[in-house]
């Protein structure tokens, strides 16, 4: 099974902002860089010119760009949600007081969030996703998630290492394919 995976479009949040799960809002540019991602996803289709199936992370930033590319019934999905930042959301990392800030900052793979999740944690949902999504009689799918999830996806197809995870961060509105096999 072939997994495209298209990455949302840059999104309206200072730099810096910790925004993991909150729904928050896109660029102005949008549909520029929309319409970039989309033309970029015609040389993903198949020959039959449809993807078997179109899934979606419930955030609007996901949803609006897999709308925009056409598909705007694609299944919501909670498991391809970006990293939950629990208490840090929205906030700006260096003005984050919480001392186990600087526990996640030494082990982010495995030290939760202040009421939200580890990366570990993230990709343990992404992994789900991905097995359950092998189960089913698909060639060709695409996802409409985040830059974490991507990171998960990749992880979990064995083509990036933990250790270059985010160096492999998928830029806005960027698409890549992993191949899955039973």
């Amino acid at each position: 099974m072939e997994v495209i995976l298209i990455r949302h479009t840059s999104v309206d949040v200072p730099l810096g902002v910790c925004y993991g799960q909150s729904d928050v809002p896109l660029r102005n540019s949008f549909e520029q860089e929309a319409a970039i991602t989309s033309e970029n996803l015609k040389s993903y289709l198949p020959k039959s010119k449809s993807f078997d199936h179109v899934y979606t992370s419930p955030l609007s930033r996901c949803v609006r760009l897999a709308t925009y590319c056409g598909y705007p019934d694609a299944e919501r999905d909670d498991r391809i949600m970006e990293i939950n930042f629990g208490d840090w959301e929205m906030k700006k990392f260096d003005e984050i007081t919480d001392p186990k800030l600087k526990e996640w900052y030494a082990d982010y793979m495995n030290v939760r969030a202040t009421n939200g999740e580890s990366f570990a944690m993230q990709y343990q949902r992404v992994a789900n996703f991905l097995n359950e999504l092998q189960q089913k009689d698909y060639e060709k799918v695409a996802v409409f998630a985040h830059g974490g999830v991507l990171i998960c996806a990749q992880l979990y197809a064995g083509t990036i290492k933990t250790e270059e995870a985010f160096k492999a961060l998928t830029p806005y509105g960027g698409i890549i394919s992993l191949k899955l096999t039973n």
